[in-house]
Order: C-alpha cells, then sequence, then structure tokens
C-alpha cells in the first residue's frame, strides 16, 4: 500500500515547486500527523482501486485542482471577486459535472492531509466532536462532499446514533458511499431547501458550504429550522479562498460571525488557521485564505 511520503514524492516530481509549499506547511506536525496520513492514504487507496484507478490517478486529480486554483487565484488578484457569481452557474460548472466532480472530490480528500490548514480543522472536529456525544441520537452532514468527517463522526459517537447525509452532488454521495462504507448512513440526494423540517437533527455538520451559495445567512437559517433546540451545528468555510466553485466571499472572519449572527446562531467555540505561515498581519494585507471553523448553537 502506498504511504503519505510516497504521495508527496509523486506530487515532487510532476510539481516540484507547489511540493515545496506543502512541505513548508507541514513543518512541525508530529509522528501522530503522519500515522493519521498514512492510514488516510491506504483507504484513500483503496478507494481509488475499487475504482479503478491508483493512488497516480489521485495524485493526478489533485494538481488538476491546484492548476484550477492558480487560475481562479490569478482573477481574484486581478478583481478582488471569484469567478463563479451563482449557485446555478456553480452547479452547471461543477456539480452537475461528473469529470470534474470526480477529480475535484479525489482532489479534495487529499488536500485534507496535504494542507496543513485543512488538517489542522480536520484535526479540531475530531478533539471537540466527543464533547457533544452524550446528546447526539440523530446526526446530519449537509454537504458531505468527500465523507471524510461523518467518517470520523461514526467513529467517535455513541453505537446507536443514527446518520442521514444530504448532497446535492450525485457524484458526492457516490463518493462518501463509497469511501464510508457503512450501512448506518442514510444517503439523500437533493438540494437542502427541499428538505422539510420534519426531521430534527441533534448535532449537523456542514464543512466548506457556506461559500458556495448566494445567501449563507438562508442557508444557515434553514439548516436552524432542522436542528433540535439545545443542538449544535459544526461549520467551516474559507476567507479569501478563490476556487472554480466558490460563489460567496469573505474577507475576514468577521465577516462569517455576522452571517452567524444574522442566521440567529451564537459562536460557542471557534478556530481560524492561515493557508500560509504569516502573521496576521501580513495575512490580511495580501488577502492570505483562512479556513474558518466554529461550533455555534441557537441563540
Amino acid at each position: 500500500m502506498g504511504s503519505f511520503k510516497n504521495v508527496l514524492a509523486k506530487i515532487e516530481e510532476l510539481d516540484p515547486l507547489h511540493t515545496k509549499k506543502i512541505r513548508k506547511d507541514l513543518e512541525g506536525f508530529d509522528d501522530a500527523f503522519y500515522q493519521k496520513a498514512d492510514a488516510f492514504v491506504d483507504r484513500f487507496e483503496s478507494y481509488l482501486k475499487k475504482k479503478g484507478h491508483t493512488l497516480d490517478y489521485g495524485v493526478d486529480c489533485y494538481l488538476r485542482m491546484i492548476a484550477d486554483v492558480r487560475i481562479e487565484t490569478m482573477h481574484f488578484v486581478r478583481t478582488g471577486e471569484y469567478t463563479s457569481k451563482s449557485f446555478e452557474e456553480a452547479n452547471q460548472r461543477v456539480y452537475n459535472n461528473p469529470d470534474i466532480m470526480e477529480y475535484y472530490m479525489n482532489a479534495l480528500l487529499l488536500s485534507q492531509f496535504l494542507w496543513g490548514h485543512h488538517y489542522t480543522i480536520y484535526n479540531y472536529f475530531i478533539d471537540n466532536l466527543p464533547k457533544y456525544k452524550d446528546k447526539i441520537d440523530y446526526y446530519l452532514e449537509m454537504g458531505g462532499g468527500h465523507g471524510l468527517y461523518i467518517s470520523e463522526a461514526i467513529r467517535l459517537l455513541k453505537p446507536g446514533t443514527k446518520f442521514d447525509l444530504i448532497d446535492i452532488s450525485p457524484t458526492s454521495i457516490e463518493a462518501s458511499r463509497a469511501l464510508i462504507a457503512n450501512d448506518s448512513v442514510n444517503y439523500t440526494l437533493s438540494d437542502i431547501f427541499k428538505i422539510k423540517a420534519e426531521k430534527k437533527y441533534d448535532f449537523i455538520t456542514m464543512g466548506e458550504v457556506l461559500e458556495h451559495v448566494e445567501d449563507p445567512v438562508a442557508l444557515l437559517a434553514k439548516l436552524g429550522e432542522l436542528l433540535k433546540d439545545g443542538g449544535s451545528m459544526f461549520i467551516t468555510t474559507p476567507t479569501n479562498a478563490p476556487a472554480i466553485d466558490h460563489i460567496y466571499l469573505f474577507t475576514n472572519s468577521d465577516d462569517i460571525r455576522k452571517v452567524i449572527d444574522k442566521a440567529g446562531f451564537k459562536v460557542t467555540d471557534e478556530i481560524g488557521i492561515y493557508s500560509e505561515k504569516v502573521s496576521k498581519e501580513k495575512a490580511e494585507k495580501f488577502k492570505v485564505a483562512m479556513m474558518y471553523a466554529a461550533f455555534i448553537t441557537k441563540k
């Protein structure tokens, strides 16, 4: 089976400059990180093999995404805007395009360990979710994407917990189902706004979705209808992060907190990690991307 260092070596062969950035981002990560990363790569490679692909294919997917990000970043630096202006545009461009979604999902999976800020947020979720487990009988993942977060929730929460996953992309549903490989999850292919508030959840996770919609306040408010009183949510979203399907631009963490507040929620715990190892002042001056994550509850 593959190893995380093998993945880095494969990327380095094809894009040494980008690999230099990855290695710099991962400086200081301990053995526990590399153990988790190796376990993830084994799992990722098994997932690819089921679909008739190799680890090299996964690396190629990742580098395709990096090429996209470079183009999107040039546009962002020049204009201060993302290229996609509406959800319908992103839907046609990405979510309803199986070829794009195929490499995009694989690439995002790898980024969870190749990007230091992604891993730190992922680990933050793992470290803090157990604090809520005694209160969670019904768990929802909205926009499951690659299925990595709900996989950890299944591992961390108590036996008998019920899990629902809702996503608008058939490719995301397929990828999550293949990666999770657990019969305890109920999958629903749907726009979240079409889901009636007949079920109420104790806990909802929504990773990197707010930036994909035109009205993040409306989305959070909709999830509030699905959340039990006293329930909690875990959300993540980036600032200044140009990508092929990003629509809503958050310029800083205050922008995100304002959306959370307007939607009727309050932050109980939060973290923000920049994608570059620079000072806050330099990050804000040069619009360096930041990944923000928070546990929130209804006000």
